[in-house]
């Protein structure tokens, strides 16, 4: 933003001759056709062949639960409890009217919830994912400075709505730091489907070993299992991945991660219930690994944080423009 001062009174040019110029300006155009900049194309992602594989190669981490399956050592930065716009999870376009996107609903998901810690008892309870049943929710991961996940996706979310909201998209969010714990993984697909949402996407940080590094989107597996069917939705769901792993890439430089999804940032899942349970596209979306001191610099950014929400809203905005 320009901070650029008035000049001096002595300084400025004659109104008169810029009068006197826009006038003789518009004489001359008079019944020319006006030739006005084409608006930019939307830059979707690369098409990206699929990527399957598990989210946990054999023997590298244990313990994951269901929303990403990562618990955090328990350390919380001050930032974790700020409930921002609390109460206000729907924020719907922001009083914007008449963006080019008007109309399309999208879900942000942040992943876990800065309560989840106090209320260990409440997000261990198992829940139907469809095919299986796993916990509520988890704690998440943090830095082994214990800057927390859910710090970190909240930020994140909040500022990815606020690009999405310049579009004219009604953004929800399942949890905006105003409520004690969760919501669980089938209340997170829920709130998707109950949305009719255009496209959702839950933001998360991995929790995986030192020198695995970058990003990945994970996307639903075929699943037909009990109350869960995503073979309406994994054709959609992949599109919206490469879109986002495409812009992601461009608006962060991040590399995609070097220890799952061959390279490609992409990594396909049935066992994640917000996933499994949704009946829109959705897509997780890692944005880095908060275990190693690369990623975690970044994560830890403010200015990276903006650029992942860019890389989050230009990647969804593409899909929605498909």
């Amino acid at each position: 933003m320009s901070n650029g001062s008035t000049p001096p009174a002595s300084r400025r040019p004659a109104r008169t001759p810029l009068v006197v110029t826009a006038v003789l300006a518009a004489l001359c155009c008079a019944g020319c056709g006006a030739v006005g900049d084409a608006a930019s194309p939307a830059r979707p992602g690369p098409e990206r062949p699929a990527a399957g594989g598990s989210h946990t190669p054999a023997g590298q981490q244990t313990g994951r639960g269901e929303d990403d399956g990562k618990q955090s050592d328990g350390k919380q930065d001050d930032g974790t409890r700020s409930h921002g716009d609390k109460g206000d999870r729907d924020k719907g376009d922001g009083g914007r009217r008449g963006g080019p996107l008007q109309g399309k609903v999208v879900v942000i998901d942040p992943g876990h919830n800065p309560g989840n810690g106090d209320h260990t008892a409440e997000i261990a309870r198992q829940v139907d994912v469809g095919n299986a049943r796993k916990e509520c929710d988890t704690t998440g991961t943090s830095t082994n400075a214990g800057y927390a996940e859910a710090a970190f996706t909240l930020d994140v979310a909040r500022r990815a709505r606020a690009l999405l909201q310049k579009e004219g998209v009604k953004v929800v969010f399942t949890q905006d730091g105003d409520r004690p714990y969760g919501p669980c993984v089938d209340e997170r697909a829920e709130i998707g489907n109950a949305a009719h949402a255009d496209a959702a996407l839950s933001i998360h940080a991995d929790g995986a070993g030192a020198g695995n590094r970058g990003f990945h989107v994970i996307r639903p597996g075929v699943v037909h299992s009990g109350g869960a069917d995503t073979r309406k939705i994994t054709g959609p769901s992949r599109d919206l991945a490469d879109h986002v792993v495409g812009r992601f890439v461009a608006a962060t430089g991040s590399a995609p991660a070097n220890y799952i999804g061959s390279g490609k940032g992409l990594d396909t899942r049935t066992d994640l219930g917000g996933l499994n349970l949704s009946r829109v596209p959705k897509v997780f979306l890692e944005c880095g690994n908060m275990r190693d001191a690369q990623d975690a610099a970044h994560l830890t950014d403010p200015a990276w944080r903006q650029k992942a929400a860019v890389g989050i809203a230009e990647g969804i905005t593409g899909f929605l423009r498909r």
